[in-house]
């Protein structure tokens, strides 16, 4: 992390909404938003006591990483700590469900015909195979979430990231999560007891794929190492807030 000197910030909510959507409503004024603003002090980077109403960058938070990088239980831990502010986006899926799963709250599970028509109707603006099936992002499900006036997240993979990142149309702010090193993650994947070895081993090479397209200069606005969960969570807040090192 780089280091800073003690800047103060003024912090105004922006108003934001894709041109993707293509929905039009009325202007307001973008400094208010019905939104508090928020003055404090970053001091090279020490621990933060302040947290504004919301984060001045509305853009969608695109978070990206390996399976088994914890990118899930943060993204969680995210929306928890702020329920009015951030909202998953629900991803369309050719999968069957799994035990516990639920359509509508853990993917919009449709048959491949719907997804087709999903995506040859521009409806979607990304969308990924893995393991035979297919994985998207509607466009809807991002106008869903900006009608309540919250910020979405994006859980999605290289592919995914690789798309949405030269649609000109689509803004957003990306981060990845990366695991200390593969074999920690190969300790997670074998931990879940869900997979079978011929899928760990597939996830394990497509983890170093994305490990490497971490690197890609200009994709990604941060890159976390979850080997501490509140250490990487304290990362991602402040990444997401604009709390740290001059604002993002």
């Amino acid at each position: 992390m780089s280091r800073c000197g003690e800047r103060h910030h003024s912090l105004h909510t922006v108003d934001y909404l894709p041109r993707i959507l293509n929905i039009h409503r009325q202007s307001r004024n973008p400094v208010v938003d019905d939104m508090a603003s928020c003055t404090l002090s970053v001091s090279n980077c020490t621990p933060l006591i302040l947290t504004p109403a919301a984060p001045q960058d509305r853009r969608p938070l695109v978070i990206s990483g390996p399976s088994g990088a914890g990118k899930g239980t943060l993204i969680q831990k995210l929306i928890d700590a702020h329920p009015n502010k951030f909202e998953l986006t629900v991803s369309h899926t050719t999968r069957q469900p799994r035990p516990g799963e639920k359509d509508g709250i853990s993917y919009h599970f449709v048959s491949v015909e719907t997804y087709n028509t999903l995506k040859s109707n521009g409806d979607l603006i990304e969308d990924a195979m893995y393991a035979d099936n297919f994985y998207g992002t509607s466009k809807a499900a991002l106008a869903k979430i900006f009608n309540r006036r919250l910020i979405p997240i994006l859980d999605i993979d290289m592919v995914g990231v690789q798309q949405v990142t030269i649609n000109p149309e689509f803004e957003a702010r990306y981060v990845f999560i990366k695991p200390r090193d593969l074999s920690v993650l190969e300790q997670r994947l074998r931990g879940r007891g869900t997979e079978s070895e011929q899928h760990i081993q597939a996830r394990l090479k497509q983890a170093r794929r994305e490990l490497e397209f971490a690197e890609t200069a200009g994709v990604f606005g941060r890159v976390i190492v979850n080997d501490n969960l509140e250490r990487a969570y304290l990362e991602l807040e402040r990444f997401v807030f604009g709390l740290e090192c001059g604002l993002v």
